[in-house]
């Protein structure tokens, strides 16, 4: 099996958080992908970079003194990068394939997160969100983690 070359989808470039999902599922197809390739783990290793290179940008955005994120969110989103930082570091070491769900799992899950959309109400200019919604309402548009340019 050839390792896959370019995107299989593209983003929408108006909206940042379609943007960091994309990113997040792309980078979980990649891994998915070459768990599955029997090239001696070099497919794997690549992918992994990818996806920590992804999580280091979220980890540097997040940690930026104008993120718009409130503080408890940030939190959470880092001790998940600490989180996807140590399995990608363990599959590093011995790139068993077998064994990247978690990171899946994770990515999975935040990409979910920032394609859900925060709610909104007609009748009501401030309402809270929901309990479920990851990142709520931030002056009229929900915050971002600035991933992309």
């Amino acid at each position: 099996m050839k390792a896959p070359i370019g995107y299989s989808s593209r983003p929408d470039g108006n909206d940042p958080r379609s943007t960091e999902a994309w990113a997040l599922g792309e980078a979980s197809r990649r891994l998915a992908l070459a768990a599955k390739m029997d090239d001696k783990g070099v497919a794997l290793r690549e992918a992994l970079r990818l996806n920590q290179r992804l999580w280091s940008i979220f980890q540097a955005a997040l940690t930026e003194p104008d993120c718009p994120l409130p503080k408890e969110i940030r939190e959470n989103v880092l001790a998940l990068s600490v989180m996807v930082d140590r399995h990608m570091l363990d599959r590093l070491i011995d790139l068993d394939g077998s064994k990247i769900g978690p990171i899946l799992d994770i990515n999975r899950a935040i990409a979910e997160g920032l394609l859900s959309k925060p709610a909104a109400s007609t009748t009501a200019p401030q309402a809270q969100p929901q309990a479920q919604t990851p990142a709520p309402a931030h002056a009229g548009r929900a915050p971002v983690m600035r991933v992309s340019a």
